[in-house]
């Protein structure tokens, strides 16, 4: 690989170039297009999706296919009018609810813990079974009250975590999915009295030994580490297990369960949503507000203040 295809390839992100590939095999193999593609096929592969496929997943396959077009020095077809009208018309006739993973919520969190603690009083799980619930621990509990994504936490490295004692800690990411500038971003986690992901961290630290590379990694039988990060498609599985194991019904829960879990117990915690978006790292509130589930979806204590508030006044 030339430096020029070096830096061409470190320009999009893993997760991308996989979701980009999956996507024009889907339309080469799985539906049997053929690139270049004229704007009749595109919008013919649409209509025949329109019913299995999301609105949000054709969107995706369409930007593969149009990445895939220009960077091969060919005409996009998926701007003509054919394929932007076929697509509105998805929309409008097979309208989607996006799905959101439920929130974690603190009752639960306080559960897995309580379900790690046990486990590590028992004295009967292996050495490397001990890692692996300090290691679980220390990642849930930081992903939750960091609000970290995935691959966020698959990124984060031991020699870019400072702790304090009184405090807290700081944790430097090089490289994030919100870095624009790619300078990379500071992290501070406070201390807290239970739950706390400081003391979980320093555990598995202590625990394992690392000081340098990736903080969170695999731990295997015999209790070696791999050398590489954790990848961000384990989270899932690994969390579903924990919340399984401490006897929480696990399927309606993903990686981003730990995030929103966080952002809704902030909101419900009166943070306002200027101090949540500067904590977390969102940069509008369309970003924020999917991610916050308010304590009164019904909005009836608002409406009973209002009601109590003129039946005051009346009298």
């Amino acid at each position: 690989m030339s430096r020029i295809e070096e830096y061409v390839q470190a320009a999009t992100r893993d997760n991308t170039r996989r979701s980009y590939a999956s996507a024009i095999e889907h339309f080469e193999v799985g539906w049997g297009g053929m690139l270049p593609a004229t704007a009749d096929r595109v919008a013919h592969y649409l209509a025949d999706y329109a019913d299995s496929l999301s609105l949000n997943t054709l969107k995706q396959r369409l930007a593969a296919i149009g990445r895939w077009h220009v960077e091969q020095g060919f005409v996009d077809p998926t701007k003509a009018i054919l394929v932007k009208r076929t697509l509105k018309g998805i929309a409008e006739l097979h309208p989607h609810r996006e799905k959101q993973a439920a929130p974690l919520q603190l009752a639960q969190l306080e559960a897995l813990d309580g379900y790690w603690k046990a486990q590590l009083e028992l004295g009967t799980a292996t050495p490397s079974e001990t890692l692996r619930i300090l290691r679980n621990r220390a990642l849930i509990l930081l992903g939750f009250w960091r609000a970290f994504r995935s691959d966020e936490l698959c990124r984060l490295e031991a020699q870019h975590i400072e702790f304090d004692t009184d405090t807290g800690m700081t944790l430097h990411l090089v490289q994030s999915k919100s870095d624009r500038s790619h300078g990379g971003t500071t992290y501070r986690c406070p201390a807290l009295s239970r739950l706390c992901p400081v003391a979980a961290c320093r555990a598995w630290l202590n625990a394992s030994g690392i000081k340098k590379g990736p903080l969170f990694r695999g731990v295997d039988r015999w209790g070696n580490f791999n050398k590489t990060g954790m990848h961000p498609n384990s989270i899932v599985p690994l969390l579903r297990k924990e919340l399984a194991e401490a006897g929480i019904e696990a399927s309606r829960y993903s990686s981003h369960s730990l995030r929103r879990g966080f952002a809704s117990w902030a909101n419900s915690n009166d943070w306002d949503i200027k101090s949540l978006m500067e904590y977390v790292g969102w940069k509008d509130v369309k970003s924020a507000l999917r991610y916050v589930d308010t304590a009164d979806p019904f909005m009836k204590r608002q409406m009973e203040a209002g009601l109590r508030k003129t039946e005051s006044e009346d009298a």
